[in-house]
């Protein structure tokens, strides 16, 4: 076992950015760590950071998200010490993401932001992707702030619908 448990939670986070094909949410990151009560919240914040500031795994804030991914240095980290870490955590990790993936995946691959253009209109950009290509990409320009931040969370919950809508119609 490792001397430093923080050296095995870093090893957590990388193992499971480099089990999936998309980048995880730091919520999700933190629900699967939290909930198998690995260790606590700040411990964890504090882990992401030193993760981060080492280089091995990239962060993009979209709105209120941290979203994580794995960098080349995370994952010829992860080669060199990935057997530092237990086959019973890896087990379960690999159990999440069959059970969850889709889930995950969706939380992900569906973003939408808002910003204020220099025109002085709030733009909101949605976008579907799916493993890194985009199938919508959609700006609408709307006078008031709290209109495109309901866009926003509309194609949150509505995305699917509206895509198949959009594919219905334009072809």
């Amino acid at each position: 076992m490792l001397q430093d448990p923080l050296t095995l939670y870093k090893l957590i986070v990388l193992y499971m950015l480099n089990r999936v094909t998309f980048p995880l949410t730091a919520a999700q990151v933190s629900d699967f760590i939290l909930g198998k009560e690995y260790t606590n919240f700040l411990t964890l914040q504090q882990v992401i950071n030193e993760l981060t500031d080492a280089g091995m795994i990239a962060t993009q804030s979209i709105r209120n998200r941290t979203h994580l991914s794995i960098t080349p240095e995370g994952k010829e980290t992860l080669n060199f010490f990935e057997n530092r870490i237990g086959d019973t955590i890896k087990q379960e990790i690999d159990t999440y993401f069959r059970e969850n993936e889709f889930t995950l995946r969706n939380e992900v691959s569906v973003l939408g932001d808002y910003y204020k253009s220099t025109s002085g209109e709030y733009e909101a950009h949605l976008v579907a992707k799916d493993r890194g290509i985009s199938l919508v990409d959609i700006t609408l320009s709307v006078p008031v702030e709290e209109t495109a931040a309901a866009i926003c969370d509309n194609w949150q919950k509505k995305n699917q619908e509206i895509y198949k809508y959009l594919i219905k119609e334009l072809f």
